[in-house]
């Protein structure tokens, strides 16, 4: 029998089914005692201190009591703080991203995912370096600075060696003014020595989505192929930060098991890597399951409804302040206006799921791993952002001067993250705008920059933020504090 272990290296120890079953009976009993909410709330707030602002955060079970509780007024409190957490650590910035997927070659049997084996439906197709190349380069024409790299697992199609032959070739590329300055990569878990290759290739944050942590639901839903070993599936972010990747990245596909199970080991995974690394994740991700080709998400009886997964986001962004947050384009306009404000910090923007989709003039659907919800052009998401008062930011400028993991962590905690983040936000802004906005978005971008520019903190920074503004106006490219 397992017992429950945050510093253990042992799936079923840091995620501990018995841990979860009892914190969720625990939530449960406590979800109207109101003292104990207040308390629990209480404890989250960001406080000052000498060194800057700092929040605590919530252990599992405390947020669970969090996510058992249906008073409404508690919970608009809750939505409240989350709100107010986001602003303090993160500001108004949104960090832009979009996918690229180099395969769909795949070997697993996941029966949500269509690139699963079976199906026979789905054209497979693989990009050369030619076509990676003709990709970014459509990708970078758009404005985009930071992709992350998708594929499927086949050690024939896709082995560790293509995946970075294809993060060379994106780092390689230099069109016009567009350049691909940060890659993360989601791809299969892997062995230590991978993970120190990728490290090596300069990849950014490397993401895994746990799919599910109910193990006997996990086993389930991967009956066949390498992923279907869920102790080598969870512990592969101990395997990649052995491997001296400092930036790991969290998720879950909520609809495949219930949302409260899942949201307490999401917790307790990022309570792991803090306990045994030092430093939680550096971003959790929150995609719902979607319609696909040879998928219809009905057939899976746990999916949420879009108010509790406002709660969820309200409720990670409370637990892990420190811990970015992303949303894809399977989510709506409006469900991704709605969590924008709860602590959402990184999105996509004008995403094709679909293997070469970038280069096709209309959005091919042949190959989509899921429906795109959100098929909005990037000019069109980047002016939604501004006139709904965010900062578009295209930065990668802690990934480039070695602001990772730790380092990263220790900015964010003490605020003084918002002498970096934000005139980085403000200059990468300004980039797009120079060479890849429309007029009505130009128009608004500078407006806001010049507002912005007022909200810098420290004058010397202010300063030299202004003089820079004023050389990417004339040309000049990549200014980064």
């Amino acid at each position: 029998m397992y017992k429950y272990d945050p510093k253990s290296l042992i799936a079923d120890e840091f995620i501990n089914d018995g841990e979860i079953r009892e914190t969720l009976r625990y939530a449960e009993e406590n979800k109207n005692n109101i003292e104990l909410i207040d308390s629990i709330l209480e404890k989250a707030k960001p406080r000052k201190t000498q060194d800057g602002v700092f929040a605590s955060g919530l252990n599992h079970r405390e947020a669970s009591v969090l996510l058992a509780c249906e008073i409404p007024e508690k919970i608009q409190e809750m939505y409240k703080l989350a709100e107010h957490i986001k602003k303090t650590f993160y500001g108004n910035r949104i960090v832009m991203f979009a996918p690229l997927y180099l395969s769909n070659y795949c070997v697993n049997g996941c029966v949500y995912c269509p690139y699963h084996l079976k199906n026979k439906t789905i054209p497979r197709k693989k990009l050369t370096q030619e076509e990676v190349k003709r990709e970014v380069i459509a990708l970078q024409d758009m404005g985009h600075k930071r992709l992350a790299i998708e594929s499927g697992e086949d050690p024939v199609n896709n082995p560790i060696e293509y995946i970075l032959e294809c993060i060379n070739t994106i780092y390689s590329i230099k069109h016009k003014n567009g350049a691909i300055r940060r890659v993360n990569v989601n791809i299969a878990a892997t062995t230590v020595e991978n993970y120190k290759k990728l490290k090596d290739a300069g990849i950014g944050t490397y993401i895994l989505f746990q799919e599910t942590y109910h193990k006997e639901s996990y086993l389930k839903l991967h009956p066949t192929g390498p992923k279907h070993d869920y102790n080598y599936h969870t512990e592969a972010m101990d395997r990649a930060m052995q491997g001296g990747i400092d930036d790991v990245g969290l998720g879950v596909l909520f609809g495949l098991e219930l949302y409260k199970y899942e949201f307490a080991g999401l917790l307790m995974h990022a309570e792991h890597l803090e306990a045994v690394h030092g430093v939680g994740p550096h971003t959790i991700s929150v995609p719902r399951i979607k319609k696909a080709a040879d998928i219809d998400p009905s057939t899976f009886d746990n999916g949420i409804s879009d108010e509790i997964f406002a709660k969820l986001c309200a409720l990670i962004r409370i637990s892990v302040p420190y811990t970015g947050m992303i949303i894809s384009t399977r989510e709506s306009q409006a469900v991704r206006e709605k969590v924008l404000k709860l602590g959402v910090s990184q999105i996509s923007g004008a995403s094709r799921t679909t293997v070469g989709g970038y280069t096709e003039e209309e959005r091919p659907t042949d190959t989509e791993q899921f429906d795109v919800s959100d098929q909005r052009t990037l000019d069109e998401v980047v002016r939604w952002l501004m006139e709904n008062g965010h900062i578009p930011s295209f930065c990668t400028a802690c990934y480039r001067e070695g602001r990772t993991g730790d380092r990263f962590m220790a900015l964010c905690k003490s605020g003084q993250i918002q002498n970096c983040c934000h005139p980085n936000a403000l200059m990468t802004l300004k980039e797009f705008l120079m060479d890849y906005a429309s007029e009505e978005t130009r128009i608004i971008g500078e407006a806001l920059i010049q507002a912005e520019l007022e909200n810098i903190p420290k004058e010397k920074v202010k300063t030299i933020c202004a003089d820079h503004l004023e050389k990417i106006a004339i040309g000049i490219r990549d200014f980064r504090f």
